[in-house]
C-alpha cells in the first residue's frame, strides 16, 4: 500500500514542508517508509487519486493552479504531467465526477468554483467554467469577510456535488452535465450565523449527509434528496466535550464504510471526535481520541483498518487501528515525522 502526503511549503504559511511525500505503508504495524519527496510548487496541500491509482492531482494553497502526476504502478513513484489554471486563488479541494472527465475545484480566496477538463492521460486542461459564490457574509470579523468555498464532494451518483462555503455560512449544491462539463446550481443550505461550513460527507448508503462547521465546532446532520440535489438540515451537535473551554476549530470529516460511525478532527482540542450514527443520521458522541497538534486531516486506509491523522503544526502523521464494530481508535505507536502535513490519499489495499 502506498500513501501520498501533501504539505504546506511556503513562508506565508509559516510552513516547513518540502512537497509531496510518497510512502510505502505496512498495514499491520502502520509504519510508513519514505520512497520519494517530490517538490511540487507552492503548498500542494490537497490531493486526489484517480480510481485506477495511475494519476494523482494536487491543488495548491495560495496559488492559482492545479497539477497532475503520473504514478508508476509498481514503485508508486510520481512523475509530473502538467499544470493547469484554476481561474482563482488558493485551491483547497478538488473532486472528480463519475465519468472522470471533469474536476471541480474550490478556490477559497477568490470565492469561486472552477471546472477543469481531465484528459485521458490524467493531465488537466485550464478551467472552462468559473462560478462566483454569492450571499451575505457571516459575522466573523476576519474569517468571513468574503466567500470562502472549502470543499467539493460528489454524491454516490457522481453527478451532483456540494460545496460548503465558510465565509457565507452556506453549502451550495450543484448538478454537473457530464457532456458539457457545466455546473448548474440546485439549492443552498444555510447554516447558523458564524458556523463556517468547511467540509462535508455523504452516508455511503442512505440519503444522509453531514456538514462540518469549522468556526463554531459543530456538525450538522442533513437529509439529501438525490432527485432535486438539495440538503435539508435535521440536527446540529458540538464536536467538543462539554467541559472544554479553550479555542478550537474543526478540520476534517471521515465516515466509516458501513455508515455507522462519523469521525472529525478538532484543531485546538487536538483530537478526533468519534460519533455513532442513529438510523436518522443524527450523531451521538462516543469519545475523543487525542492526536498531534492541529490535525488538519484525518482519513482511512482503503479497507479502513487504519485511520491516519495529519498534525499540521505537530509535523507528524499519527496512525491508529480502527475497530469497525465499536468505532474505537487504538494508537499503533507509529507517529511518522513529516513537516506541515495537510492531506493523505492511499492506493492499494491494507489487506
Amino acid at each position: 500500500m502506498f500513501a501520498y502526503v501533501g504539505s504546506f511549503t511556503t513562508a506565508r504559511r509559516e510552513a516547513r514542508g518540502e512537497g509531496i511525500g510518497v510512502f510505502h505503508v505496512d498495514p499491520d504495524s502502520g509504519a510508513f517508509t519514505l520512497l520519494q519527496t517530490l517538490p511540487a510548487g507552492a503548498n500542494p496541500s490537497f490531493l486526489a487519486l484517480r480510481a485506477d491509482a495511475r494519476v494523482l492531482w494536487a491543488v495548491h494553497g495560495d496559488a492559482d493552479y492545479a497539477t497532475s502526476y503520473a504514478i508508476d504502478p509498481s514503485s508508486g513513484l510520481l512523475s509530473p504531467l502538467n499544470r493547469a489554471d484554476c481561474g482563482g486563488s488558493n485551491g483547497v479541494r478538488q473532486a472528480l465526477d463519475a465519468t472522470g472527465r471533469w474536476m471541480v475545484v474550490a478556490n477559497y480566496a477568490s470565492g469561486t468554483v472552477a471546472v477543469l477538463p481531465v484528459r485521458a492521460d490524467g493531465s488537466l486542461g485550464d478551467q472552462h467554467q468559473l462560478l462566483v459564490l454569492e450571499g451575505p457574509h457571516g459575522p466573523h470579523p476576519t474569517q468571513q469577510t468574503s466567500a470562502h468555498p472549502h470543499d467539493v464532494v460528489f454524491d454516490a451518483t457522481g453527478t451532483c456535488c456540494v460545496v460548503p462555503d465558510k465565509g457565507l455560512d452556506r453549502s451550495f449544491a450543484f448538478r454537473l452535465d457530464a457532456t458539457t462539463g457545466q455546473l448548474a446550481p440546485t439549492g443552498v443550505l444555510v447554516a447558523a450565523a458564524g458556523a463556517g461550513p468547511r467540509h462535508m460527507a455523504f452516508h455511503p448508503q442512505a440519503p444522509i449527509a453531514w456538514v462540518l462547521n469549522e468556526l463554531d465546532s459543530t456538525i450538522t446532520t442533513c437529509r439529501w434528496d438525490p432527485a432535486t440535489a438539495t440538503l435539508a438540515a435535521i440536527a446540529t451537535c458540538s464536536t467538543l466535550p462539554t467541559h472544554f473551554a479553550g479555542t478550537s476549530t474543526t478540520a476534517e470529516i471521515a465516515v466509516s464504510g458501513d455508515g455507522r460511525f462519523v469521525l472529525c478532527s478538532n484543531r485546538g482540542h487536538d483530537s478526533v471526535t468519534r460519533f455513532a450514527v442513529a438510523p436518522d443520521g443524527c450523531l451521538r458522541p462516543l469519545g475523543w481520541t487525542k492526536v498531534g497538534r492541529k490535525p488538519r486531516f484525518i482519513g482511512f486506509t482503503p479497507r479502513q483498518r487504519l485511520l491516519c491523522a495529519a498534525a499540521e503544526q505537530g509535523d507528524s502523521i499519527d496512525v491508529f487501528r480502527f475497530d469497525a464494530a465499536t468505532g474505537v481508535l487504538d494508537f499503533t505507536g507509529a507517529s511518522i515525522p513529516w513537516r506541515s502535513p495537510a492531506c493523505i490519499v492511499f492506493s492499494g489495499e491494507d489487506a
